[in-house]
C-alpha cells in the first residue's frame, strides 16, 4: 500500500509583505501563485566559500511555481501592490516551521549574548533590540 501524505494551504499576502525567513525540516514546499506577483527565494551553501550563500530567487506571476527544497532557508515576498494569493503544497501532513530570526533571538531559555555578539558580529545592544523584536 501507498500513501500519498501532503498539506495544501492557500494564503494571502497583503501587498509589501514578507512571509519571513524559514525552513521545513520535514518538508519540501511548492509554490503556486494564484494572483498577484511574489518575489521568492531560498538559500543554499555556497561551494566557493562555506562562509556564504547562493541566493535562488525568481519573480513570480499568476500560474508560475516555485520550489523551495527540503530544510532550506526560503522566504516569499508580495512586491506587488495588491494581495497575492498563493497555493503551497508540502509533501508531508506535518513540514514543521523554524522562523529563523524568531528561533535565534527569541529561544528560550535564551543564548548567551556572547555567543549572539560574536556569531552575528553586533554589539549587546543590537543583540537586544533583536531580542525585543522577535520574542
Amino acid at each position: 500500500l501507498i500513501l500519498l501524505v501532503f498539506l495544501l494551504v492557500v494564503l494571502t499576502l497583503e501587498p509589501q509583505r514578507l512571509v519571513p525567513f524559514h525552513t521545513h525540516p520535514r518538508a519540501t514546499e511548492l509554490i503556486t501563485v494564484l494572483d498577484g506577483i511574489l518575489y521568492a527565494g531560498f538559500l543554499v551553501p555556497d561551494p566557493a566559500n562555506f562562509f556564504k550563500s547562493r541566493l535562488f530567487s525568481k519573480i513570480l506571476y499568476p500560474g508560475d511555481v516555485f520550489v523551495f527544497p527540503i530544510g532550506l532557508i526560503h522566504f516569499q515576498y508580495n512586491v506587488g501592490n495588491k494581495k497575492a494569493t498563493y497555493l503551497t503544497a508540502f509533501n508531508s501532513q506535518n513540514p514543521g516551521f523554524i522562523f529563523i530570526p524568531n528561533s535565534i533571538f527569541g529561544s528560550n531559555p535564551p543564548i548567551l549574548d556572547d555567543v549572539l555578539t560574536q556569531g552575528f558580529q553586533l554589539s549587546k545592544t543590537q543583540i537586544a533590540e533583536l531580542r525585543r523584536k522577535f520574542s
